[in-house]
């Protein structure tokens, strides 16, 4: 079974990710901030995150960067999922190395499409 990690502080957007992602046959882990998912990622190594951006206490680019420099977690898939929408969020999001940046509001069809295209 696949592994995903959702990282968000949106509880409603946690909820639709956990939920469509559930049905479509993924193990799910959540997290509400970045620290939580750095947290997570010490006992978990998921197929691909999920990462907002915006969130208190860690970033979604700090996180990133932290999964980065960690060599049992570097090779993880990273998705940003984000309200921040202009092309230099983007471009950072990217050369950070993120695999996507998907931008808020979003399509789940969307996303699972995207998810599925990167494992």
């Amino acid at each position: 079974m696949k592994k995903i990690l959702i990282v968000d502080d949106e509880p409603n957007i946690i909820m639709t990710l956990e939920y469509t992602f559930k049905k479509n046959n993924f193990e799910v882990y959540i997290a509400r901030d970045g620290q939580e998912a750095l947290d997570i990622l010490v006992n978990q190594v998921p197929d691909i995150i999920l990462l907002d951006v915006m969130m208190p206490n860690v970033d979604g680019y700090a996180t990133l960067r932290s999964i980065k420099a960690d060599s049992k977690l570097n090779s993880c898939k990273v998705i940003f999922l984000s309200a921040k929408n202009k092309e230099d969020d983007i471009a950072k999001g990217m050369e950070l190395g993120a695999s996507a940046y998907l931008t808020k509001p979003f399509s789940l069809k969307k996303i699972v499409e995207k998810v599925n295209e990167i494992l």
